[in-house]
C-alpha cells in the first residue's frame, strides 16, 4: 500500500469513522511515513479517497490540529506540525542555511526592493540624518510551502553600494551582507508583538496570533550597516540561544523610564 495514502476504514466496528482516520494519521505521522513539515492531503482529496462526508474529515483534522500534530494553514493547507524550530538570538544565522540543515527546501518571495528617504524614526535607528538615501527590503521566507519569517530590513547603501541589485531569491540578505562585512557590533532586541495585516498576510496567519520580533542592528567601524525586523509565527518558532556566561559582557536592559539597568 502507498505509505502515504491512509488504510481503508472499517464501517462495520463501533469505533468512530472520524476516529479511525485521526489514528491512521496518527500512525503515518509516528511511523514517519508523513513528515514534519510536509503538507498531507486535502480534505477534497480525503473525502474521495476515503469516502466519507467532508464533516468526518474535517473534524478528524481540527482535532488533531488542536492536538498539535497537524498545523492548518489558510490558503496552503495542512501539514504535519514540528516542534518549535528555535532562531538563533545572538549568532548570524542564515535562515535559508536552518532550514536546509534539516533537510527541507527554503525559497524567498521578495515583496519590496527599493530605495527610500530615511524618516527621522529611521535615521535615528541608522545614526543617519533624516532625508539619507537608505534601502529597503520587504521578503518572506519559507520551508517548503509554509511561511516561517517577515524580514523588513534596511541597508546603507556607504556600506553595500549593490544591495539593491541582488537577487534575493537566489540568496538572502544575510548570506549576502555577512559574506560582504563582518559586523564588529550587534544589538538585539526580542519582542511580543500582534501582527499588522500585512505581516498576518505574508505568514498566512490569523490576525490574532502572537508572533516574536527580533530587531537586530549590526554595526562595522561603528557605522550601522543594516536594521532587520524578523518577525515570526510563535506556534512555528522560538528564539533561543546557549553560550557561556564568561564569553559576553554585562547586558544593559532599560525599564519603561529609559534608564539603564545592569543585570
Amino acid at each position: 500500500m502507498n505509505r502515504q495514502s491512509l488504510s481503508h476504514l472499517d464501517k462495520d466496528t463501533a469505533l468512530p469513522l472520524y476516529q479511525q482516520i485521526k489514528n491512521d494519521i496518527r500512525d503515518k505521522i509516528q511511523q514517519q511515513d508523513w513528515l514534519a513539515g510536509k503538507r498531507v492531503p486535502s480534505e477534497n482529496e480525503l473525502v474521495e479517497n476515503l469516502g466519507v462526508s467532508r464533516m468526518t474529515i474535517h473534524r478528524a483534522l481540527r482535532e488533531l490540529t488542536h492536538e498539535g500534530l497537524l498545523e492548518r494553514v489558510h490558503g496552503l493547507g495542512t501539514f504535519v506540525a514540528e516542534p518549535a524550530r528555535h532562531a538563533s538570538l545572538i549568532t548570524l544565522q542564515d535562515i535559508a542555511e536552518e532550514v536546509r540543515n534539516r533537510g527541507l527546501r527554503h525559497r524567498c518571495k521578495v515583496l519590496g526592493l527599493r530605495s527610500v528617504k530615511a524618516t527621522t524614526s529611521m535615521a535615528a535607528l541608522m545614526e543617519v540624518k533624516p532625508g539619507t538615501s537608505l534601502f529597503h527590503l520587504r521578503a518572506v521566507h519559507f520551508q517548503e510551502d509554509l511561511p516561517i519569517q517577515f524580514e523588513d530590513r534596511v541597508v546603507n547603501p556607504v556600506m553595500a553600494p549593490e544591495f539593491a541589485n541582488q537577487d534575493f531569491t537566489k540568496h538572502t540578505a544575510t548570506e549576502y551582507l555577512v559574506g560582504l562585512i563582518k559586523p564588529d557590533e550587534m544589538e538585539h532586541i526580542v519582542q511580543a508583538v500582534s501582527p499588522d495585516k500585512r505581516v498576518s498576510a505574508a505568514l498566512m496567519i490569523e490576525p490574532d496570533e502572537p508572533c516574536l520580533r527580533l530587531l537586530r542592528r549590526t554595526w562595522k567601524d561603528q557605522t550601522v550597516v543594516t536594521r532587520v525586523a524578523l518577525i515570526y509565527p510563535g506556534s512555528r518558532y522560538d528564539l533561543v540561544e546557549r553560550y557561556q556566561t564568561n564569553q559576553y559582557p554585562v547586558i544593559h536592559t532599560e525599564n519603561q523610564h529609559g534608564q539603564n539597568q545592569n543585570r
